[in-house]
Protein backbone atom coordinates (compact mmCIF):
# COMPACT_ATOMS: atom_id res chain seq x y z
CA UNK A 1 0.00 0.00 0.00
CA UNK A 2 0.94 3.40 -0.64
CA UNK A 3 0.00 7.13 -1.23
CA UNK A 4 -1.87 8.09 -4.19
CA UNK A 5 -0.46 8.43 -6.89
CA UNK A 6 -2.81 7.93 -10.08
CA UNK A 7 -2.05 8.79 -13.72
CA UNK A 8 -4.34 11.53 -14.40
CA UNK A 9 -6.26 8.63 -16.80
CA UNK A 10 -6.99 6.64 -13.61
CA UNK A 11 -8.08 9.83 -11.42
CA UNK A 12 -10.36 11.08 -13.64
CA UNK A 13 -12.28 7.58 -12.59
CA UNK A 14 -12.13 8.14 -8.75
CA UNK A 15 -13.42 10.76 -6.59
CA UNK A 16 -11.18 13.65 -4.79
CA UNK A 17 -12.93 12.78 -1.44
CA UNK A 18 -14.64 10.18 0.54
CA UNK A 19 -18.06 10.63 -0.04
CA UNK A 20 -19.20 8.98 3.63
CA UNK A 21 -16.84 11.41 5.75
CA UNK A 22 -15.67 13.67 3.52
CA UNK A 23 -11.81 13.13 4.14
CA UNK A 24 -9.13 13.61 1.37
CA UNK A 25 -6.34 11.23 2.87
CA UNK A 26 -6.99 8.40 0.46
CA UNK A 27 -4.44 6.28 -0.58
CA UNK A 28 -4.22 3.56 -3.92
CA UNK A 29 -3.72 0.02 -2.99
CA UNK A 30 -1.95 -1.51 -6.36
CA UNK A 31 -2.49 -4.84 -5.37
CA UNK A 32 -6.00 -5.22 -4.75
CA UNK A 33 -6.82 -1.72 -7.64
CA UNK A 34 -8.88 -0.36 -4.78
CA UNK A 35 -8.78 3.26 -3.60
CA UNK A 36 -9.76 3.70 0.52
CA UNK A 37 -10.40 6.35 2.92
CA UNK A 38 -7.61 6.41 5.54
CA UNK A 39 -9.42 8.16 7.55
CA UNK A 40 -12.71 6.06 7.59
CA UNK A 41 -11.41 2.58 5.92
CA UNK A 42 -14.83 3.11 3.01
CA UNK A 43 -13.62 1.28 -0.09
CA UNK A 44 -14.19 4.41 -2.93
CA UNK A 45 -13.62 2.33 -6.28
CA UNK A 46 -12.23 -1.06 -6.74
CA UNK A 47 -11.15 -3.13 -9.76
CA UNK A 48 -9.79 -0.13 -11.29
CA UNK A 49 -7.81 -0.30 -14.64
CA UNK A 50 -3.71 0.12 -14.83
CA UNK A 51 -3.32 2.16 -17.42
CA UNK A 52 0.50 2.79 -16.54
CA UNK A 53 3.47 1.40 -18.67
CA UNK A 54 3.67 -2.00 -18.01
CA UNK A 55 7.30 -2.69 -15.58
CA UNK A 56 10.44 -3.86 -16.58
CA UNK A 57 12.36 -6.45 -15.18
CA UNK A 58 15.65 -6.89 -15.00
CA UNK A 59 16.39 -10.15 -12.93
CA UNK A 60 14.95 -12.91 -11.91
CA UNK A 61 13.91 -12.06 -8.64
CA UNK A 62 12.24 -8.94 -10.45
CA UNK A 63 10.37 -11.35 -13.04
CA UNK A 64 8.73 -13.48 -10.07
CA UNK A 65 7.36 -10.40 -7.96
CA UNK A 66 5.98 -8.19 -10.85
CA UNK A 67 4.00 -11.32 -12.32
CA UNK A 68 0.37 -10.34 -12.15
CA UNK A 69 -1.26 -12.50 -14.81
CA UNK A 70 -0.26 -16.20 -16.65
CA UNK A 71 -0.42 -17.31 -20.40
CA UNK A 72 -3.00 -16.16 -22.64
CA UNK A 73 -5.61 -18.96 -23.14
CA UNK A 74 -5.64 -21.21 -26.18
CA UNK A 75 -7.32 -23.61 -27.37
CA UNK A 76 -4.33 -24.97 -29.53
CA UNK A 77 -3.70 -26.77 -26.06
CA UNK A 78 -5.72 -30.08 -24.32
CA UNK A 79 -5.57 -28.19 -21.05
CA UNK A 80 -6.19 -24.54 -22.75
CA UNK A 81 -2.21 -23.61 -21.15
CA UNK A 82 -3.96 -23.89 -17.53
CA UNK A 83 -2.69 -27.23 -16.67
CA UNK A 84 0.64 -27.36 -14.57
CA UNK A 85 2.75 -30.29 -14.67
CA UNK A 86 4.45 -31.98 -11.17
CA UNK A 87 7.89 -31.84 -10.63
CA UNK A 88 8.64 -29.92 -14.08
CA UNK A 89 11.17 -27.91 -12.20
CA UNK A 90 14.76 -28.65 -11.91
CA UNK A 91 14.47 -28.68 -7.86
CA UNK A 92 13.46 -32.22 -7.23
CA UNK A 93 16.59 -33.48 -6.98
CA UNK A 94 16.92 -31.77 -3.84
CA UNK A 95 14.45 -32.92 -1.94
CA UNK A 96 15.06 -36.35 0.29
CA UNK A 97 14.81 -39.59 -1.23
CA UNK A 98 11.26 -40.43 -0.07
CA UNK A 99 9.61 -36.87 -0.75
CA UNK A 100 11.65 -37.53 -4.29
CA UNK A 101 10.09 -41.02 -5.06
CA UNK A 102 6.55 -39.62 -3.33
CA UNK A 103 6.86 -36.80 -6.46
CA UNK A 104 7.43 -39.26 -8.57
CA UNK A 105 4.55 -40.91 -7.79
CA UNK A 106 2.34 -37.80 -8.01
CA UNK A 107 3.85 -37.85 -11.67
CA UNK A 108 2.82 -40.86 -12.57
CA UNK A 109 -0.96 -40.67 -11.75
CA UNK A 110 -0.82 -36.89 -13.18
CA UNK A 111 -0.36 -39.13 -16.39
CA UNK A 112 -3.23 -41.64 -15.55
CA UNK A 113 -6.23 -39.73 -14.40
CA UNK A 114 -6.68 -37.74 -17.74
CA UNK A 115 -9.94 -38.56 -19.35
CA UNK A 116 -9.67 -40.29 -22.88
CA UNK A 117 -11.22 -37.26 -24.32
CA UNK A 118 -8.07 -35.54 -22.80
CA UNK A 119 -5.86 -38.04 -24.11
CA UNK A 120 -6.75 -37.61 -27.41
CA UNK A 121 -6.99 -33.89 -27.24
CA UNK A 122 -3.27 -34.15 -26.62
CA UNK A 123 -2.01 -35.82 -29.03
CA UNK A 124 -4.31 -34.24 -32.06
CA UNK A 125 -3.68 -30.95 -30.90
CA UNK A 126 -0.26 -31.35 -31.34
CA UNK A 127 -0.92 -33.15 -34.82
CA UNK A 128 -2.40 -29.85 -35.18
CA UNK A 129 0.04 -27.68 -34.28
CA UNK A 130 2.76 -29.52 -36.34
CA UNK A 131 0.63 -29.65 -39.15
CA UNK A 132 -0.12 -25.37 -38.88
CA UNK A 133 3.31 -24.82 -38.81
CA UNK A 134 4.14 -27.00 -42.15
CA UNK A 135 1.09 -25.04 -43.91
CA UNK A 136 2.40 -21.87 -42.61
CA UNK A 137 -1.71 -20.69 -41.69
CA UNK A 138 -2.33 -17.81 -39.25
CA UNK A 139 -2.52 -18.38 -35.17
CA UNK A 140 -6.25 -17.41 -35.49
CA UNK A 141 -6.93 -20.24 -38.09
CA UNK A 142 -5.23 -22.90 -36.08
CA UNK A 143 -7.57 -21.51 -33.26
CA UNK A 144 -9.89 -22.08 -35.23
CA UNK A 145 -8.98 -25.59 -36.13
CA UNK A 146 -8.63 -26.40 -32.45
CA UNK A 147 -12.24 -25.35 -31.25
CA UNK A 148 -13.64 -27.47 -34.35
CA UNK A 149 -11.81 -30.17 -33.27
CA UNK A 150 -13.11 -30.22 -29.39
CA UNK A 151 -16.46 -30.17 -30.45
CA UNK A 152 -15.68 -32.80 -32.72
CA UNK A 153 -14.11 -35.11 -29.88
CA UNK A 154 -17.30 -33.70 -27.38
CA UNK A 155 -19.44 -35.12 -29.66
CA UNK A 156 -18.15 -38.14 -30.12
CA UNK A 157 -17.09 -37.57 -33.99
CA UNK A 158 -13.71 -38.74 -33.52
CA UNK A 159 -15.22 -42.63 -32.50
CA UNK A 160 -14.40 -44.74 -35.35
CA UNK A 161 -11.74 -42.62 -37.63
CA UNK A 162 -8.60 -41.86 -37.77
CA UNK A 163 -7.43 -38.96 -35.52
CA UNK A 164 -5.25 -37.65 -38.23
CA UNK A 165 -8.51 -37.13 -40.70
CA UNK A 166 -10.13 -35.54 -38.42
CA UNK A 167 -7.93 -32.91 -37.98
CA UNK A 168 -7.15 -32.59 -41.15
CA UNK A 169 -10.71 -32.06 -41.61
CA UNK A 170 -11.14 -29.27 -39.20
CA UNK A 171 -7.96 -27.46 -40.54
CA UNK A 172 -9.45 -27.47 -44.04
CA UNK A 173 -12.68 -26.06 -42.40
CA UNK A 174 -10.70 -23.44 -40.47
CA UNK A 175 -8.91 -22.51 -44.10
CA UNK A 176 -12.36 -22.05 -45.49
CA UNK A 177 -13.88 -20.00 -42.84
CA UNK A 178 -11.52 -17.72 -42.36
CA UNK A 179 -10.73 -17.04 -46.20
CA UNK A 180 -6.83 -18.55 -46.37
CA UNK A 181 -6.54 -20.09 -49.29
CA UNK A 182 -5.32 -24.27 -48.55
CA UNK A 183 -5.95 -26.64 -50.76
CA UNK A 184 -7.19 -29.87 -50.64
CA UNK A 185 -3.78 -31.40 -51.73
CA UNK A 186 -1.92 -28.97 -49.33
CA UNK A 187 -3.60 -30.50 -46.60
CA UNK A 188 -3.20 -34.11 -47.63
CA UNK A 189 0.38 -33.59 -48.14
CA UNK A 190 0.60 -32.35 -44.65
CA UNK A 191 -0.84 -35.19 -43.46
CA UNK A 192 0.19 -38.54 -45.66
CA UNK A 193 -3.86 -38.94 -46.32
CA UNK A 194 -5.89 -39.16 -48.91
CA UNK A 195 -7.52 -36.02 -49.91
CA UNK A 196 -10.77 -37.92 -50.38
CA UNK A 197 -10.69 -39.13 -46.97
CA UNK A 198 -10.47 -35.47 -45.52
CA UNK A 199 -12.99 -34.78 -48.25
CA UNK A 200 -15.47 -37.01 -47.12
CA UNK A 201 -14.50 -36.43 -43.42
CA UNK A 202 -14.46 -32.46 -43.79
CA UNK A 203 -18.28 -32.67 -44.70
CA UNK A 204 -19.11 -35.16 -42.10
CA UNK A 205 -17.86 -32.94 -39.64
CA UNK A 206 -19.46 -29.65 -41.03
CA UNK A 207 -22.67 -31.38 -41.32
CA UNK A 208 -22.62 -32.73 -37.65
CA UNK A 209 -21.91 -29.47 -35.52
CA UNK A 210 -23.45 -27.10 -37.97
CA UNK A 211 -20.59 -25.27 -39.72
CA UNK A 212 -22.00 -22.97 -42.83
CA UNK A 213 -19.10 -22.04 -44.92
CA UNK A 214 -19.78 -20.32 -48.56
CA UNK A 215 -17.69 -21.49 -51.75
CA UNK A 216 -14.24 -20.66 -52.01
CA UNK A 217 -14.04 -17.63 -54.41
CA UNK A 218 -11.38 -17.57 -57.05
CA UNK A 219 -10.44 -13.74 -55.86
CA UNK A 220 -9.12 -15.71 -52.42
CA UNK A 221 -6.04 -17.62 -54.67
CA UNK A 222 -4.95 -13.84 -56.52
CA UNK A 223 -2.80 -12.28 -53.36
CA UNK A 224 -1.04 -16.07 -53.18
CA UNK A 225 -0.46 -16.83 -56.40
CA UNK A 226 0.42 -13.61 -57.38
CA UNK A 227 2.72 -13.94 -54.83
CA UNK A 228 4.57 -17.05 -55.74
CA UNK A 229 4.50 -16.08 -59.48
CA UNK A 230 6.54 -12.50 -58.45
CA UNK A 231 3.80 -10.29 -60.47
CA UNK A 232 3.80 -6.82 -59.94
CA UNK A 233 1.02 -5.24 -58.06
CA UNK A 234 -0.48 -3.55 -61.37
CA UNK A 235 -0.97 -7.29 -62.53
CA UNK A 236 -2.81 -8.45 -59.39
CA UNK A 237 -5.23 -5.87 -59.77
CA UNK A 238 -5.95 -6.37 -63.37
CA UNK A 239 -6.75 -10.05 -62.21
CA UNK A 240 -9.51 -9.18 -59.51
CA UNK A 241 -11.02 -7.27 -61.98
CA UNK A 242 -11.22 -9.43 -64.36
CA UNK A 243 -12.13 -12.24 -61.77
CA UNK A 244 -15.40 -9.44 -60.90
CA UNK A 245 -16.39 -9.39 -64.36
CA UNK A 246 -16.24 -13.11 -64.46
CA UNK A 247 -18.36 -13.06 -61.33
CA UNK A 248 -20.74 -10.57 -62.62
CA UNK A 249 -21.30 -12.99 -65.73
CA UNK A 250 -21.71 -16.00 -63.95
CA UNK A 251 -19.11 -17.18 -65.32
CA UNK A 252 -17.52 -19.00 -62.57
CA UNK A 253 -20.54 -20.63 -61.44
CA UNK A 254 -19.83 -24.51 -61.43
CA UNK A 255 -16.26 -24.32 -62.28
CA UNK A 256 -12.83 -24.83 -60.08
CA UNK A 257 -11.30 -21.08 -57.95
CA UNK A 258 -7.97 -22.14 -58.70
CA UNK A 259 -8.51 -23.12 -62.34
CA UNK A 260 -10.55 -19.75 -63.02
CA UNK A 261 -7.96 -17.47 -60.52
CA UNK A 262 -4.64 -19.24 -62.64
CA UNK A 263 -6.68 -18.37 -65.85
CA UNK A 264 -7.10 -14.70 -64.53
CA UNK A 265 -3.63 -14.03 -63.24
CA UNK A 266 -2.16 -15.55 -66.59
CA UNK A 267 -4.38 -13.31 -68.65
CA UNK A 268 -3.49 -10.33 -66.68
CA UNK A 269 -0.03 -10.75 -66.77
CA UNK A 270 0.05 -10.60 -71.10
CA UNK A 271 -2.15 -7.49 -70.64
CA UNK A 272 0.13 -6.00 -68.47
CA UNK A 273 3.63 -7.00 -70.18
CA UNK A 274 5.09 -9.62 -67.91
CA UNK A 275 6.25 -12.95 -70.00
CA UNK A 276 4.52 -15.99 -67.52
CA UNK A 277 4.11 -19.48 -69.70
CA UNK A 278 1.28 -21.55 -68.96
CA UNK A 279 3.08 -24.48 -67.15
CA UNK A 280 4.27 -21.85 -64.95
CA UNK A 281 1.19 -20.90 -63.58
CA UNK A 282 -0.29 -24.23 -63.60
CA UNK A 283 2.51 -25.40 -61.64
CA UNK A 284 1.93 -22.54 -58.97
CA UNK A 285 -1.92 -23.42 -59.02
CA UNK A 286 -1.36 -26.92 -59.14
CA UNK A 287 -3.62 -27.57 -61.66
CA UNK A 288 -3.38 -28.61 -65.48
CA UNK A 289 -1.78 -26.88 -68.32
CA UNK A 290 -5.28 -28.19 -70.06
CA UNK A 291 -7.20 -26.46 -67.13
CA UNK A 292 -5.83 -23.17 -67.77
CA UNK A 293 -6.06 -23.23 -71.22
CA UNK A 294 -10.08 -24.15 -70.83
CA UNK A 295 -10.64 -21.70 -68.12
CA UNK A 296 -8.50 -18.76 -70.59
CA UNK A 297 -10.78 -19.29 -73.95
CA UNK A 298 -13.99 -18.88 -71.95
CA UNK A 299 -12.89 -16.01 -70.01
CA UNK A 300 -11.44 -14.42 -73.49
CA UNK A 301 -14.86 -15.17 -75.08
CA UNK A 302 -17.11 -14.31 -72.43
CA UNK A 303 -15.70 -10.90 -71.76
CA UNK A 304 -14.25 -9.60 -75.39
CA UNK A 305 -10.83 -9.62 -74.66
CA UNK A 306 -9.26 -11.83 -77.74
CA UNK A 307 -7.58 -8.48 -79.68
CA UNK A 308 -6.43 -7.12 -76.56
CA UNK A 309 -4.55 -10.96 -75.34
CA UNK A 310 -3.80 -11.30 -79.36
CA UNK A 311 -1.64 -8.36 -79.57
CA UNK A 312 0.14 -8.72 -76.01
CA UNK A 313 0.80 -11.91 -76.95
CA UNK A 314 2.48 -10.53 -80.26
CA UNK A 315 4.60 -8.10 -77.69
CA UNK A 316 5.68 -10.62 -75.73
CA UNK A 317 6.45 -13.15 -78.13
CA UNK A 318 4.22 -16.56 -76.93
CA UNK A 319 2.56 -18.60 -78.91
CA UNK A 320 -0.88 -20.45 -78.59
CA UNK A 321 0.95 -23.47 -77.09
CA UNK A 322 2.76 -21.26 -74.07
Amino acid sequence: MGCLNLTKTESSQIRNKCPLCGSTNLFYDQAKSEVICQHCGYVIEEELIDFSQEWREFDKSQTEGRKRTGSPLTFTKHDKGLGTQVGKSGDLYKLTPEDRRRFERYKKWQTRINTAIERNLKFALAELRRSSSFLNVPKIVEEAAAMIYRQAAEKGLVRGRSMESVVAGALYAACRAHTVPRTLEEISSAFHLDKKEIGKTYRFISRQIGLRILPTSPLDYVSRFSSELNLNPETKAKSEEILRKAIEHEITSGKGPMGIAAAALYIAALLCGEKKTQREVADVAGVTEVTIRNRYKELLEELNLEKEVRKAREKVGLNEEE
